[in-house]
């Protein structure tokens, strides 16, 4: 088994991306994370997670979706390390 890199795109209600940042942190620990604009003064937060290949990505991306004020999650890039 290896690990895996996921980066994923967190979308969230307008000007909650700080309070949503901190909330993903605090519960879910992510390697690393980054806000990003992305057009016309919408944010993005691109959270990055290093996981067993065996668990999947799914269950992180269901974690995430349960963070209140996300709205929409999608998987950004995904790599063996």
């Amino acid at each position: 088994m290896g690990n895996v890199i996921t980066l994923f795109k967190v979308y969230t209600e307008p000007g909650n991306e700080e309070k949503v940042s901190a909330e993903i942190k605090n519960r879910l620990n992510p390697k690393g994370m980054q806000l990003e604009d992305i057009a016309f003064g919408i944010k993005v937060i691109k959270v990055m997670f290093v996981h067993d290949d065996s668990e999947g990505s799914s269950i992180i991306e269901e974690k995430l979706r349960k963070v209140n004020g996300v709205t929409e999650v999608e998987v950004a890039d995904e790599s063996l390390m």
